[in-house]
């Protein structure tokens, strides 16, 4: 990541004529440890254009799968509603071969997640207000999930979570795997996941 952010800075700074940063910073990665995680980090990505006020709904939301999910789901008169969420190549719009989450997100419904990327939108933006509908309880539940400690992790995710994110226990695992005792995030996990993590 750190050649490929120089290449296109270097190149973009010499169309524009210009010098100096051409990124905001350094690129960020954390591991995402359980599904909790892989779902608040792809709300939070897929919600960046709307934080930032460049689009005010999901499908305006240029460049993001969410808004290819919609594409494909109109397209094809709401059918892929009630399948699997499976990843997505934001580049053609075409379902990649299995993906390192596949598994994970495997057992949530397309529409479950629209709805979701929804209500957490109306969370973040300013002026807008809302309750979780009773249809979207069960996926927050289902994954242990506190519902306040969800809207302010995908709307600052990265502020959250550095180098893993998952819940506390398989944090704290991951910072013992790598000589730590512990990871930047631990205290916001133990905040959002309710219960203990599910085996697996």
């Amino acid at each position: 990541m750190r050649f490929l952010n120089e290449y296109i800075a270097r190149k973009a700074n010499r169309e524009d004529g210009a010098k100096g940063r051409f990124w905001e910073g350094r690129f960020k990665t954390q591991a995402l440890l359980d599904e909790g995680a892989v779902l608040a980090c792809m709300a939070y990505v897929d919600l960046n254009p709307i934080r930032a006020g460049i689009a005010q709904t999901p499908e305006e939301s240029e460049f993001t799968s969410v808004q290819q999910r919609l594409e494909q789901m109109t397209a094809q008169d709401n059918e892929l509603s009630d399948q699997s969420l499976n990843p997505v190549n934001t580049a053609s719009g075409v379902e990649e071969p299995p993906h390192p989450h596949a598994a994970i997100i495997a057992n949530i419904k397309l529409k479950d997640y629209l709805q979701l990327i929804d209500w957490t939108g109306r969370q973040v933006r300013e002026g807008k207000t809302g309750r979780i509908p009773p249809d979207l309880a069960p996926i927050l539940e289902r994954l242990n999930l506190d519902s306040a400690e969800w809207t302010e992790t995908a709307q600052h995710f990265g502020k959250r979570f550095r180098l893993a994110a998952g819940h506390w226990e398989r944090i704290k695992a991951r910072a013992l795997e790598t000589g730590r005792n512990w990871l930047h995030g631990m205290g916001a996990s133990r905040r959002i996941y309710q219960k203990p993590p599910v085996a697996g």
